[in-house]
């Protein structure tokens, strides 16, 4: 996705392209700031990396501006160059900033469009959650277009253990973190399915994470099936959860792990839209 230009590039496209000198640096620090803003902004346009000589041309530096600019930026983690290439890419310091930008509000307006077009694609109501200590908080929904919808409003909240929003994010958590959950939930248990005993659990967890997808075949609700799986974000961690629910008699086990395969393409998509990228080179 192309990034528009800003002030600060098209500030820097106008200026000389004399080295940067000490005195910008102290006096005139504000044509430094523009010139490196200009530098993020067209690595970020390039997200298979680009070369100093594309990227002096792109911005209108002279070589060894750019390369001391860059060089900083490098050494504090901002933008990284790829080892083989000599290419850069923008740093996960830079993303991890980018992360805490990101509120419910953002994360609604990313997951709305997925939402709409997976509940389209499999007839039933999609819904879009992020963790809320032990348990789940459903930010966005949408109903699908079939008879008899399993509609969870915006805000609700569910408990971790017996929902698949809740599976998927307790099989993206590590280690500690999961051990950490397991110390601290109530498995309560919701209908003859829950599971309430943590090795139980614990297996579980273990297939979610070899599978990539998490089931509630009636754990919470017994009339209800749902299946959902991760979603991340540029920083490589699980941001939300994203799934599917509806009626036992319409989702049988065999339809609802066909239709897994749908809210997988919608949980990749949106993770896209998150900034992830699956396998960076370099």
């Amino acid at each position: 996705m192309a990034l528009p230009r800003t002030a600060a590039s098209k500030q820097a496209a106008v200026e000389d392209v004399a080295p940067v000198r000490d005195d910008e640096t102290k006096g005139g620090g504000v044509q430094s700031l523009a010139r490196a803003f200009s530098i993020l902004e067209e690595i970020a346009r390039n997200r298979d990396g680009i070369s100093l000589a594309e990227l002096s041309k792109s911005v209108q530096l002279h070589n060894s501006t750019t390369f001391h600019l860059v060089k900083t930026m490098v050494s504090l983690g901002y933008v990284r160059q790829i080892k083989d290439s000599k290419r850069y890419r923008i740093g996960r310091p830079l993303f991890a900033l980018a992360a805490s930008s990101l509120d419910e509000i953002e994360m609604v307006s990313l997951a709305t469009p997925v939402l709409e077009d997976l509940c389209h694609d499999t007839g039933e109501t999609s819904h879009f959650a992020v963790r809320m200590g032990n348990q789940v908080l459903i930010v966005a929904e949408r109903a699908g277009d079939g008879v008899f919808q399993m509609v969870s409003r915006a805000g609700a909240v569910r408990p971790a253990h017996c929902t698949a929003l809740g599976k998927a994010l307790l099989g993206a958590m590590t280690p500690p973190q999961f051990d950490r959950y397991l110390k601290t939930a109530t498995l309560a248990p919701f209908t003859q399915k829950t599971l309430t005993d943590a090795d139980l659990l614990v297996r579980e967890i273990d297939n979610v994470r070899r599978n990539g997808t998490a089931f509630d075949d009636g754990e919470l609700n017994t009339e209800v099936r749902c299946c959902a799986t991760p979603v991340w974000d540029f920083t490589g961690q699980a941001v939300g959860a994203i799934g599917i629910s509806g009626p036992i008699w319409r989702l049988s086990i065999q339809t609802l792990q066909e239709k897994a395969r749908l809210v997988r393409q919608a949980a990749d998509r949106l993770s896209t839209e998150f900034g992830w990228v699956s396998a960076e080179p370099g």
